[in-house]
């Protein structure tokens, strides 16, 4: 039976730093493949060299297959092909903005749901965890947190980097307003993990760490501590 899988990371989860090496497998495990087949999109950051080689020097010392996307250098003649032949799409980074205005005029976001459908797990941290939901919060646009209309696979909010200054009080604002609705925020270094758009945990390469469930109730914005089970 298929399953459709998002594993939705409060950052940049590919870091050097040997504590995420265990998010880093979770996510590997979940196609329960051998040697897995993994792509990384770093449209976000507009595909930033040091990002994919950091990528590559994480992931290489795993059992897994790599690849990359690249829409600024053009050096993928099937984009398609390329898409629907991975057990894992890791969306990097960056200015989700810029990230979701691309993946739709190159139809990227239309091969991601076709690929997702046909059971390939989709990751990422950051842009690449706030892109899969209804809507979110960004600073896409310099200077302030703004509420950004997203792809929608899955129906709830989004708030990544939940602990860094400013962002829980934006959240909490935007769905207070109504601009955005009720959902899921992550610290940095927790991921969110989605099967058939269904909630099921939060994991974490940090003990510290955790993610929310935010909604309005009764005219104010309530959160829920969902803490995150520690990856060793």
């Amino acid at each position: 039976m298929i399953q459709r899988q998002i594993i939705a990371i409060g950052d940049n989860g590919f870091r050097k730093d040997p504590s995420i090496h265990g998010l880093n497998r979770f996510i590997l495990s979940r196609t329960q493949k051998p040697q897995p087949r993994i792509c990384v999109i770093p449209t976000a950051s507009g595909d930033q060299e040091s990002y994919v080689d950091d990528f590559f020097k994480v992931f290489q010392s795993y059992d897994c297959r790599l690849s990359q996307l690249s829409l600024f250098r053009g050096e993928t003649e099937h984009i398609e092909d390329l898409i629907l032949s991975q057990d894992i799409l890791y969306i990097t980074g960056g200015n989700t903005r810029n990230l979701l205005t691309l993946w739709k005029d190159w139809g990227v976001d239309h091969f991601i749901r076709k690929a997702y459908e046909n059971g390939t797990v989709l990751a990422g941290g950051s842009a690449g965890s706030l892109c899969w939901f209804s809507e979110g919060i960004t600073d896409s646009i310099p200077g302030r947190f703004s509420a950004l209309k997203c792809l929608g696979f899955l129906k709830e909010s989004n708030c990544p980097h939940y602990d860094e200054e400013g962002r829980r009080p934006s959240y909490h604002h935007h769905i207070l307003m109504g601009d955005v609705p009720s959902g899921y925020a992550a610290e940095n270094g927790v991921a969110l993990h989605f099967i058939d758009e269904q909630f099921v945990e939060a994991v974490s390469a940090y003990s510290e760490k955790n993610a929310y469930f935010v909604e309005r109730r009764n005219g104010s914005p309530k959160e829920m501590k969902i803490p995150a089970r520690k990856l060793t």
